[in-house]
């Protein structure tokens, strides 16, 4: 498992700049926009059989949160605890539960990373808006599940394959599917990233972050 030790201050700051021009600092980067309905992986629909609780939803929940102090601490915290916490493994998926999505397991997978993360920073008081789950093929052509939290200052990805808090687009992902912000049960396909966010946007943004760090 690749772990970068990033600080987080230091990505937002590189998130805010990211668009290579200092006049645009506090313009917040475009977000993960929702295409059409999708089909919930099946194993997100066990998942909700499991823990209920989870896949609810309050129509009250801010959508997003604010990048503060406190809040960026929070999801460093939680993202190298879960990280360091569960021992990365391949699971077979098969009819057992067992074998299915689980919340904070000894030994598990990208998909039990990303649900332990996202019960993690529930229980911490988060709205279930602001914390996504979604589906995504690696630069390889591997399916990969991660957390998305969406903050004031954009969409923030948390992944067991990096300790480092990235920016959406300054990933290596295909965006495939997300979680509907309004109901935690549907998802959505992702639309395709336009000129906005350009492979150089991405570079400037990953350049900036070695960098500054």
């Amino acid at each position: 498992m690749c772990r970068s030790a990033v600080m987080l201050g230091v990505l937002v700051v590189s998130f805010a700049g990211c668009a290579h021009a200092r006049n645009r600092q506090d313009t917040v980067p475009p977000p993960i926009m929702e295409a059409s309905p999708a089909l919930a992986p099946f194993q997100h629909v066990r998942f909700c059989l499991r823990y209920p609780s989870e896949c609810k939803s309050n129509p009250a929940d801010h959508d997003r949160i604010d990048l503060n102090a406190d809040n960026v601490e929070l999801l460093k915290r939680v993202n190298r605890d879960v990280n360091a916490t569960i021992v990365s493994t391949v699971k077979s998926h098969g009819p057992d539960f067992g074998d299915s999505w689980t919340i904070a397991p000894s030994m598990g997978d990208c998909n039990d990373y990303a649900v332990t993360k996202r019960h993690e920073l529930l229980r911490s008081g988060l709205p279930a808006k602001a914390l996504r789950l979604s589906a995504v093929k690696t630069s390889s052509g591997v399916g990969h599940l991660v957390l998305v939290v969406v903050t004031t200052k954009g969409e923030l990805v948390l992944d067991n394959l990096t300790d480092a808090i990235l920016p959406w687009q300054s990933t290596d992902y295909r965006w495939l599917k997300i979680q509907s912000a309004s109901d935690a049960r549907f998802w959505f396909t992702v639309r395709a990233p336009g000129p906005s966010v350009s492979q150089a946007d991405r570079k400037v943004s990953k350049t900036q972050a070695r960098v500054q760090s």
